[in-house]
């Protein structure tokens, strides 16, 4: 497990982190890749879309461009107080603050869940995927964005020590853990690292036995 894959710590990091995370986050992940991801998930008009570690809001920007009912997550109270700086604690989106293993709604609430950023914290990757499963209503997409792996094994090596970075056989046995049967990759980025990204579309089984809410 990595640093940074500990809630704790994660905690710790985005407190200072929040503090200029729209400025760094402008040069890894860009408007342009939020609007391919976005496409990409086919969200449409009055879809019930939740953003899972929503951070400041940068993805939510987007996504309220498609729909008007979007609902934000995240575990770290300082990321949040940037998102309702931009938004109001009365605004557009409902904000809560929470844990992506153990998601505070019921079966079938969403029609699509989004995660940008926010993978390679979750100490359990597959726990937080069956959870995307279980609120997602069947035939409804999850598209999720991670990092790429490193493309040599020196950085890989740093890399993990920091926290989850993977490729597309590792996203595959996630997914599949989770319960998943369709997803597609694809590999996204920047001009000058335009493979930084791995996102992940992947369909919640329309006939399926439903997880199991994660216990408290």
């Amino acid at each position: 497990m990595g640093v940074l894959e500990n809630k704790a710590r994660a905690r710790l990091f985005y407190k200072y982190l929040s503090k200029v995370y729209d400025e760094v986050n402008a040069f890894i992940w860009t408007e342009e890749m939020r609007t391919e991801a976005i496409e990409m998930a086919g969200i449409e008009p009055g879809d019930k879309v939740l953003d899972v570690g929503c951070g400041t809001g940068f993805a939510t920007e987007g996504l309220l461009e498609v729909t008007e009912n979007v609902h934000g997550l995240d575990q770290s109270a300082h990321q949040l107080e940037k998102a309702y700086a931009k938004f109001g604690t009365r605004g557009p989106v409902r904000f809560y603050r929470g844990d992506a293993e153990r998601l505070p709604f019921a079966d079938d609430t969403f029609d699509a869940v989004w995660s940008s950023g926010s993978i390679e914290y979750w100490p359990n990757p597959v726990a937080a995927l069956r959870e995307t499963r279980r609120v997602v209503k069947p035939g409804g997409p999850v598209l999720i964005v991670g990092p790429n792996n490193p493309q040599t094994s020196l950085f890989q090596k740093l890399a993990d020590a920091m926290m989850l970075f993977y490729g597309e056989e590792e996203a595959d046995r996630m997914f599949r853990e989770a319960g998943f049967e369709e997803f597609e990759h694809r590999l996204m980025g920047p001009a000058h690292k335009p493979d930084i990204a791995i996102t992940t579309l992947a369909r919640v089984p329309v006939e399926a036995e439903r997880p199991e809410p994660a216990a408290p």
